[in-house]
């Protein structure tokens, strides 16, 4: 039920800025109408028509100032840290922290027209602590009380506790988008010439690796004796031959 009474007067509130949406690019000047009472950091504005634009300053690019309708009355000067949205509109936009129903809705951010990142403003750490124990959400928070503290003062979260800690910018930044893996470069490597590849060529091809030694001359396996026996044969017959012949050519 109280979400349902906080998207109620946001988008009545946000709606009721088209009709009278007026801006420039350099401060992000916008004249913005309201129809019932919205909280600032440090001032309740009434219904009715006021400016919002960012202080004009080359080094300080969040610090929003609220003018009257004509803008010849200062109203209020906020400290802000840029806030990320992912979808830009064309149109203002006011965010609100949510509270408990009764209670005037505290604007959480201010987004130009077209803008993906936008105001978020710092409340005083007394009301900080108000908003995040309804939201359960540490809430930003600073101490400045004029433009120039605006310009140095630290800005921090704060619980419903009162704890402080050291704000996170990533959590109000763009998120990371992982960069796309490197495409592998292919690299033509050229055919070596003739002479370059003689050239890299070894001086000496490698030998085969010797066999086992064959012997010029085979081993004598065979035994003499039978040579032996038979010259000794041949001399005999010849003997005999001759004995022979002799005892023929005695006889008359």
């Amino acid at each position: 039920m109280l979400k349902h009474i906080f998207a109620t007067i946001a988008v009545s509130v946000v709606f009721s800025c088209q009709p009278m949406l007026q801006a420039d690019e350099w401060n992000k000047k916008t004249v913005v109408t309201v129809d019932q009472e919205i909280q600032l950091p440090n001032v309740v504005l009434q219904p009715g028509t006021y400016v919002f634009r960012l202080l004009d300053s080359q080094s300080d690019r969040h610090i929003v100032q609220v003018f009257n309708k004509d803008e010849n009355q200062l109203i209020t000067t906020m400290l802000a840290i840029p806030n990320y949205r992912l979808q830009p509109r064309g149109k203002t936009v006011l965010t609100f922290w949510e509270v408990p129903a009764g209670q005037i809705p505290a604007v959480r951010a201010w987004f130009y027209p077209g803008d993906l990142f936008g105001q978020e403003f710092t409340y005083p750490k007394d009301r900080a602590m108000q908003v995040a124990a309804f939201t359960k959400t540490a809430v930003p928070t600073s101490n400045a009380e004029s433009t120039e503290q605006l310009k140095s003062t630290a800005i921090s979260l704060v619980n419903q506790n009162g704890q402080t800690s050291e704000l996170d910018q990533s959590t109000y930044a763009a998120p990371a988008v992982p960069s796309a893996a490197p495409v592998p470069e292919l690299v033509a490597v050229p055919e070596p010439s003739p002479q370059t590849a003689q050239a890299s060529a070894p001086a000496h091809a490698p030998e085969p690796p010797a066999g086992p030694e064959v012997p010029a001359e085979l081993p004598h396996t065979a035994s003499g004796m039978p040579e032996v026996g038979l010259g000794g044969l041949m001399f005999l017959i010849g003997f005999v031959a001759v004995r022979r012949c002799r005892r023929s050519a005695v006889r008359p």
